[in-house]
């Protein structure tokens, strides 16, 4: 089992960071590669950039919660969800997150 896993490509989990601007705010979220993939996907899927998509999930998390804490952790969550949205499906993205589209343009 470990092989399937100890052979990923390094690159998938090699960390970057990446500024984005949040609620007029400029700031840095590190995360590493396979999730910033996701995240262009799933911002894709909702026909806006992944900055954008990055403040949406910040403006609905602080609304939600009143604060977005430990929001990179909250980012890698939200792309696991999706996948996992995927995969239950058995659809490919853009039939998954047709029904689930984010509302707005950020």
């Amino acid at each position: 089992m470990c092989q399937i896993y100890a052979q990923a490509d390094p690159i998938l989990y090699e960390s970057r960071a990446r500024s984005v601007r949040i609620m007029g705010v400029i700031t840095t979220i590190k995360l590493e590669n396979l999730f910033w993939q996701t995240l262009a996907e799933l911002a894709a899927d909702n026909d806006l950039t992944t900055n954008q998509l990055i403040a949406k999930l910040h403006e609905e998390v602080t609304t939600h919660f009143g604060e977005a804490s430990n929001f990179a952790s909250f980012l890698r969550v939200t792309c696991l969800r999706y996948q996992a949205l995927k995969t239950h499906a058995g659809f490919d993205s853009k039939v998954v997150s047709s029904p689930n589209k984010i509302n707005a343009a950020a």
